[in-house]
């Protein structure tokens, strides 16, 4: 029995004083999760507990590539756009958008953001909070908006701003993440579509739902109850990015892989999955869906988890030795400044090196070439290439590799006459594909159901891609 009156904050429905849970990743946040769902967790009792009276997050401002603030959103009082200043300085001293520093002091906040989409999310805090809190949170956001509107783009949130801003207030409860697992969401917040707008705009209605989520009160609150499916799938692809720096000799500075396994799940009832690897030793820093049961994956290295209906991130993980990372591209290079000269030589060829019987489709090679540029003329034996004389960015588009005649591009640089002679040869970023091969040797053994008595369709795909890929000349 509660003998002290129970107050709802300003701005807030019913629905947002229910059972709050935040669900982080272990892999990611280790101790400062625990700690923060320890110290932040409300009461079983809704108003009973008593939180800290400072707020995790206390403004959202979405701001687009222009510089533009397209939308905000505030819990409790209001914080002047003026904050963003602060983050348009640090925006132009970075040389690049994923240089911009993510977390920001300022006299009296700290702005912390991220960079999804060619939007920033910057979130105003009031005091320090752990910035890996806020920044998953804010992952949360965008995957939501993009789960809803099929894109995270500013015009998909501008069409849907309505929605958007009932999502931000189910998400976080006046300043602490409440309900951020898609399933939980699309029962209180219907997703969009055509005949529901037209049925909103003639009634008045909204897309609110009137009853609680059945997962809201449940221990798997990820998962609704009462799916059903006609057809039962289960399919997961395990996407590996490699980030790598290669020097001049071609001798590999640093190599990584940055892989995830994503999964789309569409199964009846309350299935039991267990995944299980034929090498999953090689994983190292591995971040979980919370659904997982991380006990089991310490003792056997096997992935037990009742899933999320639909699709989610299973894992990410890394794998860190060098010795592990595979470089599956090589790249003879020659590029040459001749001192008090107008011109230079460009020469390049790319060529496969380990793909594992693979084909390297996708291939573009992006230089960023030094101010005395003036011009290029080149000549490519595959693939076409374009010169930007602004931005003096080139980029050759290759397409696939075909080991019997290798791809070049070579020819002439025309520079600034009188210029001195550029102080260092530019870089080479790569970027390519290659389907059906996990260059870290991570190979799925079998996907076992329990708890249901039907047979799923299963299937496993691979993709490998270049993440920040350079070649250094």
């Amino acid at each position: 029995m509660l003998t002290a009156p129970l107050s709802r904050p300003s701005g807030l429905s019913c629905r947002q004083g229910r059972k709050g849970e935040v669900h982080l990743q272990p892999g990611l946040l280790g101790s400062q999760a625990q700690e923060i769902q320890t110290r932040w967790r409300p009461s079983p009792c809704f108003g009973a507990g008593k939180r800290s009276p400072t707020k995790m997050i206390h403004s959202l401002f979405l701001i687009n590539c222009s510089g533009d603030i397209f939308l905000e959103k505030h819990w409790k009082s209001v914080v002047s756009q003026s904050v963003c200043d602060y983050f348009f300085e640090a925006q132009e001293k970075a040389a690049d958008v994923e240089n911009v520093p993510p977390v920001i002091s300022t006299p009296h906040h700290y702005l912390i953001s991220i960079h999804r989409d060619r939007l920033f999310f910057v979130s105003v805090i009031q005091t320090e909070v752990p910035p890996l809190f806020v920044i998953e949170f804010l992952h949360r956001v965008a995957d939501t908006f993009q789960d809803y509107f099929g894109e995270c783009s500013e015009a998909a949130i501008k069409d849907n701003v309505v929605i958007v801003y009932e999502l931000l207030e189910e998400m976080l409860d006046n300043g602490f993440p409440l309900a951020t697992e898609s399933n939980i969401l699309k029962e209180l917040i219907k997703p969009p579509t055509i005949l529901r707008s037209v049925v909103n705009s003639i009634t008045g209605s909204s897309n609110v739902g009137d009853t609680l989520p059945t997962g809201q009160l449940s221990n798997i609150p990820w998962r609704r109850a009462g799916v059903k499916y006609t057809n039962n799938e289960a399919y997961f692809d395990v996407v590996e990015e490699i980030d790598a720096i290669i020097d001049k000799s071609g001798s590999t500075v640093f190599a990584e892989i940055q892989g995830v396994i994503d999964a789309c799940i569409k199964l009846s009832g309350m299935p039991d999955l267990s995944l299980s690897f034929m090498n999953p030793r090689l994983l190292d820093d591995v971040s979980f869906h919370p659904c997982i049961r991380f006990k089991r994956w310490e003792s056997e290295r096997v992935l037990s988890f009742i899933p999320p209906d639909g699709n989610f991130r299973l894992i990410s993980y890394r794998v860190s030795s060098q010795n592990l990372v595979a470089i599956p591209v090589y790249v003879k290079h020659s590029i040459s400044f001749k001192e008090n000269s107008s011109c230079g030589r460009f020469d390049i060829t790319i060529g496969p090196k380990q793909n594992m019987g693979k084909t390297i489709e996708g291939i573009t090679v992006t230089v960023h070439m030094p101010k005395v540029v003036l011009n290029m003329n080149l000549t490519p034996t595959q693939g076409s290439y374009t010169f930007d004389p602004v931005t003096k960015v080139l980029t050759w588009d290759v397409g696939k590799i075909t080991p019997q005649k290798l791809p070049s591009l070579k020819g002439l640089v025309n520079l600034q006459s009188g210029a001195p002679k550029p102080e260092e040869n530019p870089s080479l970023n790569i970027q390519f594909k290659i389907q059906q091969l996990a260059i870290s040797g991570l190979k799925v053994n079998r996907l076992d159901m329990y708890g249901e008595k039907y047979k799923p369709f299963k299937g496993v795909k691979y993709v490998t891609k270049a993440g920040k890929f350079q070649v250094r000349t």
